[in-house]
């Protein structure tokens, strides 16, 4: 892995504040195009994204969540669903996954993005995209040109998260 590539995945950010300034659709689908290749199991790719970019409709869709305030001054907002019929055993963990590249494609072209917690919500978010019920809304973009740059916040140290052969087995012991 290129020391670049590592930068800019420490330098991502959750950004919640977004510039007036439209965001081209052609960006978003870019992001897309790079979503689609996260790994999924058995290959089902069993993810969809709407993609939501009227005001009015970002508007109503910030009533619906809480902790939903950056969509008010988002451009875009990206529903990444799902499909529960398509990979039964594994839907949430795949559909994460390419919401995570998703996201990281949005930082690697200068757009700032905050994922909004949708589980709280799946009825209501299925009906406001119009989606089957055999689709779980995953994650929520708000998505725009970032208005702030938020200092990194604190991370837990290494060997408070990571052991060796065994959990409980302090990696720094080992070093």
């Amino acid at each position: 892995m290129s020391n670049a590539c590592v930068e800019a995945l420490l330098k991502r950010r959750s950004i919640r504040v977004f510039k007036d300034a439209e965001v081209p659709l052609d960006m978003i689908l870019k992001a897309v195009e790079v979503a689609r290749y996260a790994p999924s199991a058995g290959n089902k790719q069993p993810w969809r994204f709407v993609i939501i970019r009227d005001s009015k409709r970002l508007e109503d869709l910030a009533k619906l969540l809480r902790y939903s305030k950056p969509l008010t001054s988002a451009k875009v907002a990206v529903l990444v669903l799902a499909n529960k019929d398509e990979s039964p055993t594994s839907y949430m963990v795949d559909a994460s996954l390419a919401a995570m590249y998703f996201w990281l494609a949005l930082h690697c072209m200068g757009l700032g993005a905050v994922w909004i917690q949708t589980l709280r919500n799946i009825n209501e978010l299925l009906e406001f995209v119009n989606a089957p019920q055999n689709y779980v809304p995953v994650a929520l973009f708000a998505i725009g040109w970032p208005a702030e740059q938020p200092e990194p916040k604190e991370r837990k140290q290494l060997k408070e998260i990571t052991y060796l052969e065994k959990y409980g087995e302090n990696i720094g012991a080992h070093q």
